[in-house]
């Protein structure tokens, strides 16, 4: 076979290339400490970083997210702590203006720190956040959710929750709308609620009531009207809702349990002709209007006709709608603490995902250090080699043979 000399002198120099070209490699892998440089260097481990890595960038934003969140719930578990010790205190308040031995002027201070309380509760209703955003107003939160009235407060925001998107198919909210805590309390027992007319006049007092049968129940608004003849007290029941009379002239006896569509209840006392006492379904109520009610029946003036009795039905009223005020509180509680278990959950399920997606992208494409090393070295020997080689190879001539 001939050799021409273009033909060494190609091949020489497409052999140092190379062995220039791998050191190079070598030597960019070792500097940028990665394995792959280029795509080139390996297509499918170079796919597989591509998708780890859009996988911990998607992990990182979730678990700022689950931050966000869970300090948004601690947030809201923490005004509702406010509102609950606040319930708590106006109870302890009309509990002690239940007392028979109070005067009007302890019952009228007694208003003056419930009309507080009232004061306190629409602050924490409207507060803002650091960035003077409205935490109750739902997603209205450049709206003041609350203004005062003289019946309690008006809400004014909206029913919306915030929400932040926690997972690739799960999101939490991060507030809690002013209706939902302050206007959804129910009323009496949560199931039925009895009051006492306003006007009554005569030592009645009813009772808390119950559910006597749950299948009996209609939805309706009941009546109990009272009359006095002859110094015999008898009570008509009226349906309300539906305009009827449903019985007249039943004997009252002084704590004897009255049933009524399946509700029951008791009243004590020497009702007066004309004094009333209703029986309905329970329904929400506002937490101002309970405030409210509760400082109207502390005002109440001595001179009332039965001023103690109207006391003492109000103030009965107001501890089951407090109760059931604190009882709204208590579930939002929860489902804030539903929230919070879950996003600790997450928490450690994404801290585990980016450990275990951080592993293996290291493994895709960080460099061994010894083998780079080992290989760096070896290249170096083969490029000298080449070098050399070419070198003795170019150097050949028949004239290095011939004789003198």
């Amino acid at each position: 076979m001939r050799l021409s000399t273009s033909l060494i002198y190609s091949q020489g120099y497409d052999a140092i290339a190379r062995q220039q070209n791998d050191l190079l490699h070598t030597q960019q892998q070792i500097a940028a400490n990665k394995k792959l440089l280029t795509p080139s260097d390996d297509p499918v481990a170079a796919a597989q970083v591509q998708a780890q890595t859009q996988a911990l960038d998607q992990a990182g934003m979730f678990t700022s997210n689950v931050s966000a969140a869970a300090a948004a719930q601690q947030q809201i578990d923490a005004f509702l702590q406010q509102v609950s010790d606040l319930l708590q205190r106006v109870r302890t308040l009309a509990v002690s203006a239940g007392s028979t031995t109070l005067s009007t002027s302890d019952r009228a201070a007694i208003a003056t720190e419930v009309s507080g309380a009232a004061q306190d509760l629409l602050g924490i209703a409207n507060t803002q956040d650091a960035n003077g955003k409205y935490v109750f107003s739902g997603t209205s939160v450049d709206t003041q959710p609350f203004t005062a009235t003289p019946g309690g407060a008006t809400y004014n925001g909206d029913q919306g929750q915030q929400q932040v998107q926690v997972g690739p198919s799960r999101s939490v909210p991060v507030n809690v709308a002013g209706s939902a805590l302050f206007e959804q309390a129910g009323t009496g027992n949560g199931v039925l609620t009895t009051r006492a007319a306003a006007g009554n006049t005569g030592s009645g007092v009813i009772g808390a009531g119950s559910v006597a049968s749950p299948a009996a129940l209609t939805g309706h608004t009941f009546r109990l009207q009272f009359g006095v003849a002859a110094g015999v007290t008898t009570y008509d029941v009226l349906d309300v809702t539906a305009g009827t009379t449903v019985s007249a002239g039943n004997a009252y006896v002084d704590g004897t349990a009255i049933t009524v569509a399946g509700m029951q209840t008791t009243v004590k006392g020497a009702p007066a002709t004309g004094d009333a006492f209703t029986l309905a379904p329970s329904k929400p109520q506002s937490l101002f209007t309970t405030l409210a009610n509760l400082v109207s029946t502390l005002q109440t003036p001595a001179a009332t006709p039965g001023a103690s009795t109207q006391v003492a039905n109000g103030v009965a009223a107001a501890l089951q709608d407090i109760d059931q005020g604190v009882n709204n509180v208590l579930t939002l509680r929860a489902g804030a603490g539903a929230y919070m278990t879950e996003l600790d959950a997450l928490t450690s399920s994404l801290s585990s995902r980016t450990v275990q997606g951080q592993q293996t992208l290291s493994n895709l494409q960080d460099l061994d250090y010894n083998k780079a090393l080992s290989d760096f070295a070896r290249q170096q020997v083969a490029l000298q080699a080449a070098q050399q080689s070419f070198t003795k190879v170019s150097g050949l001539s028949l004239f290095n043979y011939l004789q003198p």
